[in-house]
């Protein structure tokens, strides 16, 4: 089987997707003849020619807006957002345009188009090229939103969102696109630099949206993870010698609350790992809902580990990032608690 990075595999579940459905077009800043600032979409161009994947205007908004009218027209928009510290602009596109246009139009337009957007940080970006703005998204009714940690997952769930009917915002952790990533923060991304990481398949599948992955097993602690935090717990329970699972959710919404219940009802404990900051962070959500649905299993109180409540501090990038000693503390009071 064919080994690819995520940005390989996030490339060819676009070529795939083209190749199989005329209505699929990929646009965006700089996507078309310079294969986008991560090369995500390099060689498409040349392959499906400038009325499949081209170039667009530096506009956010704009780029969102005519996605929209695309999808209720009858295409399949696969746009690029060049980070996702800039889709703000076009934030009232996706939350009052796209979001609502099913219900708005009692089911006679839908919106079937992907938003994908690089995310978090790895590159020395700062406070304009590095933030995790999942939650901004999570609490929009009409959205979908995925997190892959991994190129099998990022193609599979990438042609499974530009299948959906429905809006489906796609971020790509940033630090994983070119791997191998152990979990340490010890070297910065290279976006041109390849590196194996995982088996993808070539041709057409899919990984289905709404359901999580169990990366490891174990009946001490639950812990709920996503993009590139998978790695960082995985590498926390390696390093404390914790029997501790660790749930990939891949998924935020819809959220596979069933493989969530069952594993901490088993654990009895939950620690929740994301790289976004910690005050009304998707985590917020995570321990609510387990909180309400599995009280009387918990054996300690829920524990979050996330970023620092700051702005993104570009010269402590490696310092804002939950790493394995972060999570090991967290791995650690919850079995105390």
């Amino acid at each position: 089987m064919p080994r690819r990075t995520m940005i390989e595999a996030i490339r060819d579940a676009m070529a795939v997707s083209m190749e199989r459905d005329d209505d699929v077009v990929v646009f965006g800043e700089d996507v078309g003849y310079f294969g986008g600032v991560f090369r995500c979409t390099q060689g498409l161009q040349a392959r499906f020619g400038k009325s499949r994947c081209f170039d667009a205007p530096i506009s956010e908004l704009g780029i969102v807006g005519a996605a929209v009218g695309m999808a209720a027209y009858g295409l399949k928009p696969c746009i690029e957002i060049q980070f996702a510290d800039y889709m703000y602009p076009a934030y009232d596109q996706i939350v009052s345009e796209a979001a609502r246009l099913r219900y708005r139009s009692g089911g006679q337009f839908t919106a079937p188009m992907v938003v994908r957007m690089p995310t978090g940080g790895g590159i020395f970006g700062g406070q304009t090229h590095s933030q995790s703005p999942e939650a901004l998204f999570t609490h929009v009714a009409g959205l979908k939103t995925v997190v892959p940690s991994n190129p099998y997952d990022a193609k599979g769930l990438l042609i499974a969102a530009i299948e959906d009917p429905d809006p489906v915002i796609f971020l790509e952790p940033k630090r994983l696109y070119n791997g191998p990533f152990d979990g340490h923060h010890d070297r910065p991304v290279t976006p041109w630099a390849r590196h194996d990481l995982g088996e993808v398949p070539d041709g057409h599948y899919t990984v289905p949206l709404g359901k999580a992955a169990i990366r490891r097993e174990g009946a001490a602690v639950t812990v709920l993870a996503y993009g590139t935090i998978v790695h960082v717990a995985e590498a926390a329970a390696a390093e404390t010698g914790i029997d501790a699972e660790v749930i990939d959710l891949r998924t935020l919404l819809p959220l596979d609350m069933e493989t969530i219940e069952a594993s901490v009802r088993k654990t009895g404990r939950c620690v929740i790992a994301h790289e976004a900051t910690l005050t009304s962070g998707f985590g917020a959500e995570l321990a609510a809902l387990v909180q309400e649905s599995c009280f009387y299993h918990l054996e300690a109180p829920i524990v979050r580990v996330a970023g620092w409540d700051t702005p993104y501090p570009h010269a402590q990038e490696w310092a804002y990032f939950p790493g394995p000693e972060r999570v090991s503390r967290a791995l650690r009071a919850a079995l105390e608690g």
